[in-house]
């Protein structure tokens, strides 16, 4: 790979960057809080491809320059030998000349071979690093769709250590809380902030294999690679028919009912629910509010 190729994928990696941090696409792999890194990061790799691509022009300019006047030099010198060997009275002095000429250019030929014959591929640039191509054209070509209730129901929840405090909640009869809210309370404040109130939750359906309903959001700490979801069963008035991976927003009330995750015995709530209706997926499908 060479310097033209090298800049050329220093350029498509720094514009698919900075376009996946322009739009929603760089939700699907870390917080939204990271933008401001991703923008700089396709910046500086723009930048960088640029500056090569100006460098490797000024050295080849340089070189040509070097060549022109090499060329030049040596169209000077031929008129002065051509007229040294027209002068020349005998042999001898003519094969002195040549032999003054020859060892240069003789020279010049062995040191050619020579160093063709030790270095044989010099000028080969190993195929192996056209690999790293592939993840640029992953990235490129391919968008991943966000963690669903795939992923959700094969890892442990998140809940697992009891929170700091609370806030209080809002005055009115309906509150509308994130899931990862109410998960704490209802599993650690034992819902006394939540009685007597109707809780509107909005969150991603999974389904575990007895069919048991599952309101989910996947908590990030960093990206995607370490999201981890927070759940909690649905009970009381449920739709007959369930889609996994639908988004729906559950009006309910607290009940004390709780489970343990089967994964890693995590705590897992319960809402019972009184309405549901299909939401819209929101811009992040990801839940920040969780702090680990």
């Amino acid at each position: 790979m060479n310097r033209q190729a090298q800049a050329a994928v220093l350029f498509l990696t720094g514009g698919a960057i900075l376009h996946a941090a322009l739009t929603d696409l760089y939700l699907r792999y870390v917080k939204a809080g990271l933008q401001p890194l991703l923008v700089a990061a396709g910046v500086v790799l723009i930048a960088t491809a640029v500056a090569t691509v100006w460098y490797e022009r000024q050295a080849a300019r340089v070189s040509d320059g070097d060549d022109i006047v090499a060329e030049a030099a040596a169209r000077t010198e031929a008129p002065a030998r051509t007229e040294a060997l027209a002068r020349a009275d005998a042999p001898d002095q003519v094969g002195a000349l040549a032999q003054v000429d020859a060892p240069a250019d003789l020279h010049e030929h062995a040191h050619t071979d020579a160093d063709a014959d030790t270095h044989p591929h010099a000028h080969h640039e190993p195929r192996i690093s056209w690999l790293l191509v592939l993840p640029l054209l992953a990235l490129i070509l391919v968008a991943p769709p966000a963690l669903g209730s795939y992923s959700a129901m094969r890892t442990g929840t998140a809940l697992q250590k009891q929170p700091w405090g609370f806030e209080d909640l809002p005055a009115g009869e309906t509150v509308r809380l994130n899931l990862v809210d109410y998960a704490g309370r209802a599993a650690y404040d034992h819902g006394r902030s939540l009685n007597h109130r109707h809780i509107k939750i909005a969150g991603l359906l999974a389904l575990d294999r007895d069919g048991t309903p599952y309101l989910v959001r996947m908590a990030l700490s960093c990206c995607a690679a370490d999201a981890q979801p927070v759940k909690i069963g649905l009970t009381g008035r449920i739709p007959p028919v369930l889609r996994p991976d639908s988004w729906l927003e559950v009006t309910g009330t607290y009940t004390a009912k709780q489970t343990k995750d089967p994964v890693n015995d995590g705590i897992i709530p319960f809402l019972d629910v009184t309405e549901v209706k299909p939401v819209k997926a929101p811009r992040d499908p990801y839940d920040e509010s969780w702090n680990g």
